[in-house]
């Protein structure tokens, strides 16, 4: 396996020689020995702004301004490759970096006058401080310090704070409008509510009303027309009713207590003169005639409906039998049987049952009596 042979070692042309300086190709030491560059008030530029000049450090490595000749020299490991030895030296040119900045910050443009950023820098509080001072009628005050420009941007800085003060004031008092339109129009909302609500009360009660009156007015419609319909009726049965007697007194009455009878008085008692005709209320026939011991003469007239009127105390009977029209005479009154003078005991039994009050039956049927 082949190896790289060594480089044979010739002399470098960047070694020192006795007075501490290159010696090499191309270098001109006539200038005489490197002496350690130090900067002084002098040597160095004024620092404006916030730049400064670093410290120089390491012994005689730093150098400003001034062309070092720098041997560089690769070797690379033990892989053989070429050296730099035959090359020439590069010159090395170092800027002035402090001279570069101010010469750079000469060229830019003050913050102040950046439009948006000089009203973000320090001299906002003194800019406010000094529009909260200014006059009403918006005018800048010009302060007793200080360069025409400072004054011109506190003044820009002034009316930008008053402007954006009379936005915020204005937005206020657009809220506050708002505000009071919103609780305006919601006030007459509820207004309008509450009215359409008591209006909606006041004509379900006037509704309420209006058919309590219409239905009062049919009750008392309907009641008339009943009336009406039931005096008609009444009219129409008084043709075919009439009393049993036509002049009499009215004495005991149905239900009356007395020491003559065996129980309550069961009849009503039509006081006349003996003779006096008794007539048929109504037409039906005679099914009973004769003696009935304390009813003395009775007859008995069976209505259509069944219904059985006693005819008591008859001194005569003039039909004892058979159909009978209204107003046939049947007997006549007298003072037969259980009695203390001559009258007629009419009694009325539904159905040929229990006897019930003769008046209110009689009024029924169109009877005045």
């Amino acid at each position: 396996m082949a190896s790289n042979r060594p480089i044979p070692e010739d002399p470098s042309a960047y070694e020192l020689d006795d007075r501490g300086a290159f010696a090499g190709p191309g270098v001109d030491d006539g200038d005489g020995p490197w002496e350690e560059w130090n900067p002084t008030e002098e040597s160095t530029r004024s620092v404006r702004g916030k730049h400064r000049v670093a410290k120089q450090r390491g012994g005689g490595f730093a150098r400003s301004g001034t062309v070092l000749g720098v041997g560089v020299i690769a070797a690379v490991g033990a892989s053989g490759m070429a050296s730099a030895e035959d090359r020439p030296p590069v010159p090395i040119s170092m800027p002035d970096i402090g001279g570069l900045a101010d010469d750079l910050s000469e060229k830019l443009p003050d913050a102040k006058e950046l439009p948006g950023i000089g009203e973000l820098i320090s001299d906002d509080g003194s800019a406010a401080a000094d529009a909260a001072s200014a006059p009403a009628d918006g005018t800048a005050t010009v302060a007793s310090t200080g360069t025409g420009a400072d004054t011109g941007s506190a003044a820009d800085a002034g009316e930008a704070l008053r402007s954006r003060i009379l936005q915020q004031a204005d937005a206020q008092q657009g809220n506050a409008e708002q505000e009071a339109r919103e609780a305006a129009e919601k006030a007459a909302v509820q207004q309008a509510a509450a009215e359409a609500a008591a209006h909606q009360k006041s004509a379900e009660k006037a509704a309420a009303a209006k058919k309590a009156a219409e239905m009062e007015a049919k009750r008392k419609a309907e009641e008339a027309a009943r009336r009406k319909a039931e005096a008609e009726r009444l009219a129409e049965l008084a043709k075919s009713f009439i009393a049993p007697v036509s002049s009499y007194t009215l004495t005991a009455s149905f239900g009356q207590a007395g020491d003559r009878w065996a129980a309550d008085h069961t009849g009503q008692d039509f006081a006349a003169p003996t003779g006096t005709p008794v007539k048929a209320v109504h037409s039906g026939t005679i099914t009973q005639a004769g003696w009935a011991g304390s009813y003395g003469y009775r007859i008995v007239l069976t209505l259509d409906d069944g219904t059985e009127l006693w005819f008591c105390h008859l001194s005569s009977m003039v039909k004892t039998s058979g159909k009978v029209s209204t107003g046939d005479v049947i007997g006549r009154v007298g003072a037969t049987g259980n009695v203390t003078g001559p009258h007629l005991h009419l009694e009325v039994r539904p159905g040929a049952g229990d006897p019930i009050d003769p008046m209110p039956w009689l009024r029924d049927h169109g009877l005045n009596v």
